[in-house]
C-alpha cells in the first residue's frame, strides 16, 4: 500500500467470497487486495525460462521475510516498511505478505505440474499422484 508501483501480477489467482464483476455490471480492469480486503485463495504461475527461479522461490542471494513483518492491514496483509528500496520476490508476497493458502506452478518445457501449500508459515510442496 505504501509502495504503489510495486505489485506482482500472477498468470492466475482465484478469490473466494469476492463477486466476479466490478460493482456487479463490469468486468474487473484489476484486482488489488488492499481495496478488496480480501486476499487470492490460489495463484498459478506459467513458468518461463526468465522467470522460472523467482516463480520458484530462489532465494539463495536473500533471506526471506520474516513472518509478521512490517505494517499490518485489516484483511491481515502485511506491508513492509517504506525504506526498503526493491520490492520483495513473488514468492516471498504470496508465502510471507499476502499467505495465499496454495500456489501452483506450471512448466510448459517439462509439463510438470507442481503444487504449494501453506504450512506453517511456509510453502510445502505437495506430492501430486
Amino acid at each position: 500500500m505504501h509502495h504503489t508501483l510495486w505489485h506482482q501480477r500472477p498468470d492466475w489467482f482465484g478469490v473466494v467470497g469476492v463477486p466476479r464483476l466490478d460493482d456487479r455490471s463490469e468486468q474487473r480492469m484489476s484486482y488489488v487486495t488492499w481495496q478488496e480486503g480480501v486476499n487470492p485463495f490460489v495463484i498459478v504461475e506459467l513458468l518461463s525460462r526468465g522467470t522460472e527461479k523467482e516463480d520458484l522461490g530462489d532465494n539463495t542471494d536473500e533471506e526471506k521475510l520474516p513472518p509478521q513483518s512490517g505494517k499490518t492491514a485489516g484483511n491481515g496483509q502485511v506491508f513492509e516498511s517504506e525504506t526498503k528500496e526493491e520490492p520483495p520476490r513473488k514468492w516471498d508476497v504470496y508465502e510471507q505478505i499476502l499467505r495465499v493458502p496454495v500456489y501452483a506452478v506450471f512448466s510448459r518445457y517439462t509439463n510438470k505440474l507442481r503444487v504449494f501449500e501453506l504450512k506453517g508459515g511456509h510453502y510445502q510442496e505437495l506430492e501430486l499422484p
